[in-house]
């Protein structure tokens, strides 16, 4: 809840190596993406500057704005939450507290020369204050979980619901693990985005992030009837709730439902231990990506992603609706495996 400032808000830049500890309901709000497990982890693994802004009211923490600092030759020189995943990292209770983080965050800004701000978090409702503004192009869809399977399947379309049994009949298997799925996990995503025209991150970086989260990150191998890989996931759980970093399938196992078995086996996999929430990630709005993800019913959130443009200007386009990187993306889906895999890396670190 969103409460008036007692005091006027306070706002200091933890020192590096300086660890930060959060209230409840802050860290909650902040997501993992904010936590010192995941922003440690960008750093180190991409070289990233990090600014971590703390928010006080008297002796009370009040918000908390974690960013990191990207300069790319193609992608530019930035500031933006959330490094590597959907929404996070910006979290407050008041609106004085906000927007002492937020003019801070300008002032670290125009110090870097960054050409933009961005902070992506789940309030798109909210409008932003001056000298911010909203582009309101993704949403995240959390869906539901009980431990009645039964229940969560009829609450889904008659369609919807025959296609997940077609999926249970065709011999897929899964497998829920963490660095024994490494190499499987990686094979199938690097595969996968590739299919779809995206740079991919290297091996170590998935290494690298399930040492840094530990038990809270799990992998998920998906094999097709003959055993050969069809597809894999990424998931990460904090307190009630687990969300989906990466899922993806190959393109030879969809027309036999290959993502309903990988999304149901995950829905029930996390129900069954007792978790609440399932985000299934990021979308643009209108993809077939959503419309993917609406089959099961979630809860459709806009996400906010606050932009600030010291030299004024639009955000920049960094989606697939940009007609320049349409065209990379045909380019890339043409290229050998050997050329992505090693180039992949050098430009998807821009892409924070």
């Amino acid at each position: 809840m969103i409460q008036v400032a007692s005091v006027r808000p306070a706002v200091r830049m933890l020192a590096s190596g300086e660890a930060m500890a959060l209230p409840g309901a802050l860290a909650a709000a902040a997501g993992f993406v904010g936590l010192d497990s995941w922003m440690n982890f960008a750093r180190e693994i991409y070289g990233l500057g990090l600014y971590r802004l703390l928010a006080t009211e008297g002796d009370r923490i009040s918000g908390l704005l974690a960013l990191v600092h990207v300069r790319h030759a193609l992608f530019g020189n930035y500031l933006t939450t959330a490094p590597f995943g959907s929404y996070g990292g910006f979290a407050y209770t008041s609106v004085e507290s906000r927007d002492a983080l937020l003019a801070q965050a300008q002032t670290v800004a125009r110090d870097l020369g960054a050409e933009y701000v961005c902070v992506r978090f789940d309030q798109g409702e909210m409008k932003p204050p001056e000298d911010w503004i909203q582009e309101p192009i993704y949403a995240t869809y959390c869906a539901d979980l009980n431990s009645n399977a039964e229940s969560m399947l009829s609450a889904y379309s008659s369609d919807h619901r025959n296609h997940i049994r077609k999926a249970l009949r065709k011999g897929f298997s899964i497998q829920f693990g963490q660095l024994d799925l490494l190499e499987d996990a990686y094979e199938a995503l690097a595969r996968s985005m590739h299919e779809l025209g995206s740079p991919y991150h290297s091996k170590g970086y998935l290494r690298a992030m399930a040492e840094s989260l530990g038990q809270s990150l799990e992998l998920a191998v998906l094999y097709g009837p003959h055993g050969d890989l069809a597809g894999a996931g990424v998931f990460v759980t904090q307190g009630n709730r687990v969300t989906n970093l990466h899922a993806n399938l190959l393109r030879r196992f969809r027309p036999d439902y290959g993502g309903e078995f990988l999304y149901w086996s995950v829905i029930t996999h996390y129900a069954a231990q007792g978790y609440e929430v399932f985000d299934m990630g990021r979308s643009l709005m209108g993809s077939g990506n959503e419309v993917f993800k609406l089959k099961w019913r979630p809860k459709k959130k806009v996400l906010a992603y606050w932009y600030f443009l010291p030299g004024g200007g639009a955000p920049p386009a960094l989606n697939q609706r940009n007609p320049r990187l349409q065209i990379a993306i045909g380019i890339w889906k043409l290229l050998p495996p050997f050329i992505v895999r090693a180039v992949g890396p050098l430009l998807i670190k821009g892409l924070a």
